[in-house]
């Protein structure tokens, strides 16, 4: 098992023994079960899931940290959003907003991260929030 803990600075979300996570990182997308190897890494926005009892949980992340050491996992997000709390209209709006931005962009490069990532965020709370 795995003890997982992840932390907004809002709230600690989730505090649970899980037998798997799959997390969206910087370098992709990571699987995670007992015993993992150590890892710190970066959090990319995209669909956290992890299994509780032969249940599935997934919620929205974005922002911040993933460390593994031994069997803790803690992410430090900057949002986590269950299904429950997404809008999906205000999600679509979002992503519509960003996408006509991004396609007559005259910024600097680091400013159009800033939008692919808000973009990439409103693409998960999408996927999420309308699997309903």
């Amino acid at each position: 098992m795995i003890n997982l803990e992840i932390v907004t600075p809002e709230r600690k979300v989730v505090d649970e023994e899980a037998e798997m996570v799959t997390v969206p990182t910087a370098k992709g997308e990571i699987g995670i079960l007992a015993n993992h190897a150590p890892l710190i890494s970066t959090l990319k926005p995209g669909i956290l899931s992890y299994t509780v009892k032969g249940f599935t949980e997934k919620m929205v992340i974005s922002g911040g940290f993933i460390e593994i050491s031994g069997d803790k996992v803690s992410i430090l997000a900057d949002i986590a959003e269950a299904r429950e709390d997404i809008d999906v209209e205000s999600a679509r709006g979002e992503q519509a907003e960003v996408q006509k931005l991004l396609g007559e962009w005259k910024g600097t490069e680091e400013e159009f991260e800033v939008e692919l990532e808000r973009l990439q965020k409103a693409q998960a709370r999408l996927d999420l929030g309308s699997a309903r």
